[in-house]
């Protein structure tokens, strides 16, 4: 099968729908299926429920979607960048189920693995634990929790072959890897598309039999979401020399 689309608009053609449950990858800004966002956004589906570490910051990520108003709930662990999204939270507009980041990650890879629920000490008696089944294990309290499987999941890559085999780039291999394997359909957009063969098999994080759409984009933004500097010295220049690379 030909899993390779010209574009994310065709990448996602027939995939969506009102009221579906998405995930997208990506930590920060980084690793995040941009091409495939906008995409979404331009179909014009909406009522969505997004699973994401968090909401992108506003006018990019998940923030675009959040300012066409086509995001009902978030299921996330940090959305403290977008005040897009504070905005429409507090005005009752926007949905939020909150998880320790570790649960999230968790809950995604245990969707992926067929496994529909887990215990886990994090958050037992706490807030996060209301409404939740709690256990005893060896003397401590554990809280269920329930796997998540995606009608979709989104991903970014830098690697990727014409059989949908995946490589990700540093801090990019964030949610993207337990996402892919996480959803019913999943559609990777990728910076290098190579052919088969051409990637180190010990290298491949995402085997192709996960991802069936594939959207190569070469010339991918890669957004820093808060950029920070400072002096770095010299490995050279003595310890208080103040020299300056």
């Amino acid at each position: 099968m030909n899993k390779v689309y010209p574009d994310a608009r065709a990448a996602l053609a027939g995939l969506l729908k009102d009221g579906m449950l998405i995930m997208a990858g990506g930590f920060g800004l980084c690793g995040i299926p941009e091409s495939l966002i906008i995409a979404i956004r331009d179909s014009g589906v909406k009522n969505l429920t997004v699973v994401s570490n968090n909401a992108g910051i506003d006018g990019v990520g998940l923030g675009i979607l959040l300012e066409t108003r086509q995001i009902k709930k978030m299921i996330s662990s940090y959305v403290g960048e977008n005040k897009t999204f504070a905005q429409q939270y507090l005005a009752g507009e926007l949905e939020i189920e909150f998880n320790p980041q570790g649960t999230l990650a968790e809950r995604i890879r245990a969707g992926g693995a067929g496994v529909p629920a887990f215990f886990t000490r994090t958050g037992a008696g706490t807030l996060i634990a209301e409404g939740k089944e709690e256990r005893e294990f060896d003397g401590h309290r554990y809280v269920m929790e329930r796997g998540i499987v995606a009608d979709l999941s989104i991903v970014h890559a830098w690697i990727g072959d014409t059989e949908g085999n995946l490589v990700y780039r540093k801090t990019a291999r964030n949610f993207n890897p337990m996402m892919a394997t996480a959803g019913k359909v999943t559609v990777a957009e990728v910076e290098q598309l190579v052919k088969p063969g051409d990637i180190n098999p010990d290298h491949i994080v995402t085997p192709g039999i996960y991802v069936p759409r594939i959207v190569h984009v070469p010339n991918a933004i890669k957004h820093i979401e808060q950029r920070t500097v400072r002096k770095r010295q010299s490995a050279d220049a003595p310890a208080g020399t103040g020299v300056e690379v």
